[in-house]
């Protein structure tokens, strides 16, 4: 059963969220709040979607993909970037995964979205072993780039005085 997340799943997406943090040996940097995944979730303005797999027989949540529209210039259209794809280890192999990527593909082709992108540990083996079986492409010649903390502040702190604020 996969489901559209409502504001009644962010008690649980939040847990998954540190589940996954803790299994990728980061749970120190999963710090964000229920009103902070509230607000970005079901906002005025949402920064992401959630995609929720239950149990069939249950009910109960099990997994979770959280993504949000990418746009290509290359393409000159959207795609869809999976920042979080989440089962819950008593639930894995039963295909909930497979389920959650198979909708996400599926919101790319009925929206003419020509991308679905994410990014997977280099030392993960199993989810590199689930992705591969899928026919996703390894983009190994691209590097994720990241700036935070003070080395994101120095480069803030040299912007021009005029500089527009994002949305």
């Amino acid at each position: 059963m996969i489901r559209a997340a409502t504001v009644h799943d962010v008690p649980e997406i939040r847990a998954m969220i540190r589940e996954l943090a803790a299994y990728e040996k980061a749970a120190e940097q999963a710090r964000a709040t229920a009103g902070q995944l509230r607000a970005a979730l079901f906002g005025e303005h949402p920064a992401a979607s959630v995609l929720i797999a239950g149990d069939d027989t249950t009910g109960a949540v099990v997994g979770f993909a959280l993504w949000f529209p990418r746009f290509s210039t290359w393409t000159g259209t959207r795609g869809v970037y999976l920042e979080d794809l989440y089962v819950r280890p008593h639930a894995r192999g039963a295909g909930h995964g497979r389920a959650l990527l198979a909708a996400l593909a599926a919101i790319c082709r009925e929206n003419g979205f020509e991308r679905f992108e994410w990014a997977v540990l280099d030392w993960n083996e199993p989810a590199i072993a689930f992705y591969r079986a899928l026919g996703a492409e390894f983009l190994e010649e691209w590097t994720v780039c990241r700036l935070t903390g003070a080395p994101l502040e120095e480069l803030a702190a040299r912007a021009p005085a005029v500089v527009r604020r994002a949305p």
